[in-house]
């Protein structure tokens, strides 16, 4: 299982236990993926460290002051 984060804007987006799709766009230098409909996003991922996966499992929600942490479980080795 590989386990990856996403800082959501606004609270109740998605819920623990939801099965999430995302798309994945690149930069010069790195992949981004988005969980949709658009409502969290991922950091900048190295090339070497593309995700495979297109749905995972929302495993955690956590809130801090800098906005919600999502962190999805795809069904792939990291």
């Amino acid at each position: 299982m590989r386990k990856m984060l996403f800082k959501m804007e606004r609270p109740n987006q998605v819920n623990i236990g939801d099965l999430v799709k995302i798309t994945e766009k690149s930069l010069p230098y790195a992949y981004y993926y988005t969980l949709e409909p658009a409502v969290a996003m991922s950091g900048n991922i190295e090339f070497q460290d593309r995700l495979l996966a297109r749905e995972g499992i929302v495993t955690q929600i956590e809130e801090n002051p800098r906005g919600y942490y999502v962190t999805v479980e795809f069904a792939e080795m990291s």
